[in-house]
């Protein structure tokens, strides 16, 4: 199974726009060296990463609380992307995942349980497990 992106990036850095296009067309949009490095209108790598991690990481606990004999009612994760600049030049520093659920039965403590293990076990963690992450589950 092959999953597919485009970006296009038109003129110099600091100046130039690009555009970011899911093979699935589900969503396009513009970035700019604004929308990346600074407060301009428009996506970018780093948010579109988030995006993919907090998808999969609340499939994965769904999963995982499912497979354990408790039905999600809803888990919700947000994931913070920073990006640091060094003497190297910019990098993901780290990713702040927040995954909030209602799990009738469960309680906070095994709520975190499932979610410790999802962070080191969802496809999109396993693929960033270079990046230091940190986790705070939250049952509602």
């Amino acid at each position: 199974m092959d999953r597919k992106s485009e970006a296009r990036w038109n003129g110099d850095l600091k100046s130039g726009k690009g555009t970011v296009k899911l093979g699935s067309g589900a969503f396009e949009g513009p970035y700019s060296f604004l929308s990346r490095f600074e407060s301009g209108t428009g996506t970018n790598p780093e948010e579109l990463l988030g995006a993919a991690h907090a998808g999969c990481f609340s499939m994965a606990l769904a999963a995982a609380l499912a497979g354990a004999g408790h039905t999600a009612t809803s888990v919700t994760t947000t994931a913070t992307v920073h990006l640091a600049k060094s003497e190297a030049g910019f990098s993901i520093s780290g990713i702040d995942l927040v995954p909030r659920g209602q799990v009738p039965g469960l309680s906070p403590s095994e709520f975190a349980k499932f979610a410790e293990d999802t962070k080191t076990g969802c496809i999109v963690s396993r693929a960033l497990s270079a990046v230091p992450m940190t986790l705070e589950a939250q049952l509602l």
